[in-house]
């Protein structure tokens, strides 16, 4: 007798080919699934009847079909037409005891998905002493039901016959990689043929003589899995997910945008080799393999869905990967050293939540400081105060000077480092972290003796009649190290310094002029042009009484000044570096400008 099926089956199939599974190979997995559930639903009904998944691929049967066979608890024949005719029923699957947590799959579905490969599918199936009854499925959506030949004991034999075309999907090389791929831990056995493609165990719960001889047998699945020796493996478990497995540190440096992709099987059947979200963004140093009962799957299931239990094994699995990187800090430095010289970027990542690991990367981790490459540590034992800047230039033209100062200053121009230098207050209540002001440093450069000021004074008017179209003002300054000749700054403490330097209070005229930059009241800082007096250059650029020296002297400088603070240069900058340039050589060709 003929019937239809419940929902249009040729939409269900170009659904599942075009929107769901990402390939037909696929079908081999919810076969699998389904043989693995009726086969848990017998044992569960106390029959410890042999279990065993047997496929035959097309060579095998010699008549360009596929056969699986399993010895699970088999359907009779209503419960056939249910499944099968109502796709998608839930409350069907609750009647007939098949939509407990601990089944894999879903056979009505699953066993659709054989449409991708098959134009025509055959079930054969037997539960209990119930008659055997034969189903056949057409792609052009209509099936048929009928009894037949009884089969020798409870089960199930799905047969497919190949769509034109994909003969291959069903050939026997095809069949065994992917039923090794997704069935190889399985907790029963499968055949393709006569090869067994179950391996038993999973890696990480097989039994070994000793800890050290299990370390070294995972080490060496790892290295199958990641195609290196692993710097190390971690146990990963957590109880209310059901999961268990382990995680691999890569032995090679990887960075936060690439995308971590870990092997996760669901109740040992493959999900997928690249599912993410499992574990958190920061632990991009480590490849999982783990095992789970309770996580959902998505509706490809291929990756996992979004809930609150997924959330929350993310949150306990980074917890171990925490763990494990304070017990290596109290363990085993040296191993630590080696594992931050290659992860760094993941460790401060981490930093910026976690308080342990803070103290690691405040113990352990150099930072590039104005006294070199110390741990954060050693270089706040000597410093209360941590100035930093946010960029690495700035961090190479302001350290030696902040060393001549006695200021402790810190590189946070690398990912990540502004943040955990944040944040350490929380380990040392009394330190203050502050961005350094490059104007600031004004404040502690030495002003001129008032006797020599005066004698600067038309060196200074004539810089300022240059720089004052670029918007700078000058000011002449002695500081360390004798080798900066000049020090263009940007902020509020340069101009604080001026206004407060000895000798020039109550100054009027040019001086006056000097003072105030020539800025309006509430006018934003204008940069300072710093000379440095001690430097033998500027000492005698500002005893020169040529006026033109001076002045293609301070274009020159105020370029150089650019240049090295790795500020851009104008069109205009670049012209007046250019016309400096030119006319110091000119007079260095003829002096006084003769000929």
């Amino acid at each position: 007798m003929q019937h239809n099926f419940s929902v249009d089956l040729r939409g269900i199939v170009d659904l599942l080919g075009r929107h769901l599974y990402s390939s037909p190979r696929v079908y081999v997995r919810e076969l699998l699934q389904n043989s693995v559930d009726a086969i848990t639903a017998r044992r569960a009904s106390g029959d410890e009847a042999e279990a065993l998944i047997r496929i035959e691929p097309i060579e095998a049967t010699g008549d360009g079909t596929l056969r699986i066979h399993d010895t699970g608890i088999g359907l009779t024949g209503p419960q056939v037409h249910e499944l099968l005719a109502t796709i998608g029923n839930s409350s069907k699957r609750d009647e007939l005891g098949l939509a407990r947590h601990d089944f894999l799959g879903q056979f009505g579905i699953g066993l659709l998905s054989c449409f991708l490969v098959a134009d025509e599918i055959e079930v054969i199936t037997r539960s209990g002493d119930a008659p055997t009854v034969r189903w056949r499925g057409h792609a052009d959506g209509h099936y048929t039901l009928e009894e037949t030949a009884p089969r020798d004991g409870p089960g199930t034999t799905v047969v497919l016959r190949a769509r034109r075309d994909f003969e291959h999907w069903l050939a026997t090389s095809t069949v065994t990689e992917l039923a090794r791929h997704y069935g190889s831990l399985l907790p029963y056995e499968v055949r393709v043929g006569d090869e067994r493609i179950t391996e038993g165990t999973p890696p990480w719960r097989a039994a070994h003589p000793s800890p050290g001889a299990r370390r070294d047998a995972l080490l060496r699945y790892g290295r199958r899995l990641i195609g290196a020796e692993p710097f190390d493996v971690i146990d990963l478990a957590v109880p209310e997910a059901g999961l268990s497995g382990v995680a691999f540190v890569l032995p090679h440096e990887t960075g936060p945008g690439e995308r971590a992709a870990h092997r996760v099987y669901l109740k040992r059947m493959l999900l997928g080799e690249r599912v993410e979200k499992i574990m958190p963004d920061w632990a991009f140093f480590v490849r999982c393999v783990i095992d789970t009962d309770e996580l959902r799957p998505t509706a490809s299931r291929e990756q996992l869905h979004e809930d609150d239990l997924l959330t929350s094994t993310r949150e306990a699995l980074g917890e171990s990967l925490r763990a494990w990187l304070v017990r290596l800090a109290s363990t085993s430095p040296e191993r630590l050293a080696a594992f931050l010289r290659v992860h760094r970027l993941g460790v401060l990542a981490l930093a910026r939540h976690d308080t342990e690991m803070l103290r690691i990367v405040d113990e352990w981790l150099p930072f590039e400081t104005s006294e070199g490459r110390v741990t954060l540590r050693e270089f706040r034992r000597r410093h209360r105060t941590l100035h930093y800047t946010p960029s690495v230039e700035e961090f190479r033209q302001l350290a030696g000077i902040a060393v001549a100062q006695g200021m402790g200053l810190v590189n946070v121009g690398y990912t990540h480092h502004l943040e955990v230098l944040r944040r350490l207050p929380r380990l040392d209540p009394g330190l203050l972290v502050r961005r350094l002001d490059p104007g600031e440093l004004a404040t502690r450069f030495e002003s001129l003796d008032p006797v020599r000021e005066p004698a600067i004074r038309d060196f200074l008017a004539t810089a300022a009649a240059v720089l004052e179209p670029k918007g700078c003002e000058p000011i002449v300054r002695s500081f360390e190290p004798v080798s900066v000749p000049v020090l263009l700054l940007e902020g509020a403490g340069a101009r604080s310094a001026v206004r407060g330097s000895a000798g020039l209070q109550g100054a009027d005229g040019i001086w006056g002029e000097l003072v105030s930059g020539g800025a309006e009241p509430g006018e934003p800082p204008r940069p300072q042009l710093v000379f440095n007096h001690r430097n033998p250059l500027i000492a005698r650029l500002t005893s020169t009484v040529d006026a033109r020296i001076v002045e293609l002297s301070v274009e020159a400088l105020y370029g150089y000044a650019m240049l090295a603070g790795n500020r851009p240069l104008r069109p205009e900058d670049m012209a007046g570096v250019n016309r400096a340039f030119l006319g110091l050589v000119e007079q260095a060709v003829h002096p006084g400008g003769q000929g």
